[in-house]
């Protein structure tokens, strides 16, 4: 339970190189300092507030960001869960021009990748962002010379930020529902089932037929085992 820098700030620390940390992008004294600075580039991952266009207007070659899903597929906080959710087989990264709205810009490039069924939301985001890691290294060696495509915005979907209402399940779902909820809410959320033994946190399961069986849960306050030994035959 302990604060700790994020790895780009801890590997730019370990650089050498300045990081500055506004609480809010959009105060002024933020804007001024990254003017400044006088960035040819900005590029912007993950980051969760709607960058001003006082600050986006600074770079020569204006700001990117990138995101984790076919853009305009899954726009919003969490692409990724809401990838799987939807069941969708296929999914990738998008590198855009960033405007005031939120993954609303015209795109630069893509690259899909297919979700295994396996995937949970923790190792495909992971997957995603090593894909997306490269694809930004090609993608600013020729910004110079890519023309940037408008997104459909009629096509737009909405990845809204998630809750912990989204894990508890009733356990009267569909054994496909209750898959992808339990892969796409790892780490957070998680999915939360009813058992004999009370609501049960659900790492693990899998399909057989019409039913989810559970393979690896969680009581409060213990370790994961083995839901045969947490459970017996319940």
């Amino acid at each position: 339970m302990k604060v700790s820098a994020s790895p780009v700030k801890a590997a730019a620390q370990e650089l050498g190189l300045a990081v500055f940390q506004p609480a809010r992008i959009r105060d002024p004294e933020a804007v001024e300092t990254i003017r400044r600075l006088q960035p040819d580039l900005l590029v912007v991952v993950a980051y969760g507030q709607i960058i001003p266009a006082s600050a986006l207007s600074i770079a020569r070659l204006g700001a990117v960001n990138v995101h984790g899903s076919l853009l305009p597929r899954h726009r919003g906080a969490a692409p990724v869960a809401h990838a799987i959710l939807a069941g969708d087989t296929e999914t990738g990264v998008t590198i855009m021009r960033m405007d005031e709205q939120l993954d609303h810009g015209p795109i630069l490039a893509t690259r899909s990748m297919k979700i295994e069924a396996h995937d949970d939301a923790a190792g495909l985001t992971k997957r995603l962002a090593d894909l997306g890691a490269q694809l930004l290294v090609e993608t600013l060696e020729r910004i110079d010379e890519i023309k940037a495509v408008e997104q459909v915005h009629a096509e737009a979907t909405v990845a809204r930020r998630l809750s912990r209402e989204d894990g508890e399940l009733a356990g009267n779902e569909s054994a496909s529902e209750i898959d992808r909820r339990v892969r796409a809410l790892q780490p957070w959320p998680g999915v939360t089932l009813p058992t004999k033994r009370g609501r049960v946190k659900v790492l693990k399961g899998h399909v057989e037929g019409e039913r989810y069986v559970l393979d690896v849960v969680q009581l409060p306050g213990k370790k994961p085992a083995p839901a045969k030994q947490v459970l017996g035959d319940a």
